[in-house]
């Protein structure tokens, strides 16, 4: 074991697989001999060579493109996307092509290819760096969207990913990418630092796609979350100090339904909490969800805590961002009505 931040364990990750399977290359904008831009690829060229982990040009429909190509030709490429705000140009290879290659050939033909992509904001990132496009993958049918909230599983769960034979598009925090909170200029956030290190094997393990984590136990509330908004959601329960259920979704396509449905039935309450827009954003079908399975045991009005319906704003980053206050109020609302 050793003790890793998620930059740590998605370079380890990405070490055995290329240590344990000659079909498994890396590639991407800065991947390279620079390490990527967040230097989660460090190393990674000098150990393994530079046919094995390479730089691409700036084009990202390109690099999903060429993915798509190797991964029909029986290698399992994994492209870095630098930001996810930047993964647009590559929406059409991803929908018309990598999702569908399996259905359209009649099983000849599939794509194992893993796309990684930072996502979310808490660096100040802006407009263009910060977003959160996960509900766009979540609506096509044939890509897997995982996102990791914790060092232990950001490992286990690329590893599944790359050894998986569907798409998987893998949106990995930047929030929680290098440890421990420092609080500077963060006026809600620096009363989360919870210091998202793990004690992380250094070799071979998988953490299963479409299987949730539970947090925290409890029987008042349920509160379902993934990636940066665990850590929040957990420091809102503190805060509330309310006997809430902290769900780690892990995965949002595959989904683990059943985790979800029983932990609401037992409580009776659900509150939602992602950075991205609340306007479609994938909250709305968890609550779909949980309206169509556990309408008869709700006692309160299902709750969203997200973004804001505008453009990432980089002056009131911390007012945009869903943080504890926010949280806590949403759950002292459902235990209320």
């Amino acid at each position: 074991m050793a003790t890793m931040s998620m930059i740590q364990a998605l370079n380890s990750a990405l070490d055995v697989k290329l240590s344990q399977d000659p079909d498994v290359l890396i590639f991407g904008e800065d991947v390279g001999y620079f390490g990527g831009v967040f230097r989660v690829t460090e190393g990674l060229q000098r150990k393994h060579g530079e046919k094995r982990c390479f730089d691409t040009p700036i084009s990202e429909g390109g690099i999903i493109a060429t993915a798509i190509g190797m991964g029909a030709y029986g290698l399992r490429p994994v492209a870095e996307i630098q930001f996810a705000d930047y993964i647009l140009p590559a929406f059409d290879q991803l929908v018309s092509e990598a999702a569908r290659l399996r259905y359209r050939s009649g099983g000849e033909f599939w794509a194992p290819i893993t796309v990684r992509a930072p996502y979310g904001g808490g660096i100040f990132g802006g407009q263009t760096h910060s977003q959160s496009p996960e509900a766009l993958f979540a609506h096509v049918t044939g890509l897997c969207t995982v996102i990791p909230s914790n060092p232990y599983d950001a490992k286990g769960l690329l590893i599944a990913a790359i050894e998986s034979n569907d798409p998987v598009i893998f949106l990995e925090p930047k929030r929680i990418y290098n440890g421990p909170f420092d609080g500077h200029h963060d006026r809600q956030v620096k009363t989360w630092a919870t210091h998202p290190l793990s004690d992380v094997p250094e070799g071979h393990y998988v953490v299963p796609l479409g299987k949730a984590a539970t947090v925290r136990e409890g029987r008042a509330v349920t509160v379902l979350a993934y990636g940066t908004m665990v850590h929040v959601a957990n420091a809102a329960i503190e805060e509330a100090g309310i006997d809430a259920e902290l769900i780690d979704l892990r995965s949002i396509v595959p989904l683990d339904v059943e985790t979800i449905v029983a932990s609401v039935t037992k409580t009776g309450r659900c509150v939602i909490v992602h950075e991205a827009s609340r306007f479609a954003g994938f909250g709305s079908e968890l609550s779909a969800l949980v309206q169509e399975r556990c309408f008869f045991h709700l006692k309160s009005p299902i709750r969203r805590v997200t973004g804001w319906d505008t453009p990432y704003p980089h002056a009131f980053e911390w007012d945009y961002f869903p943080g504890p206050a926010r949280v806590a109020k949403a759950l002292k609302q459902a235990m209320e009505d």
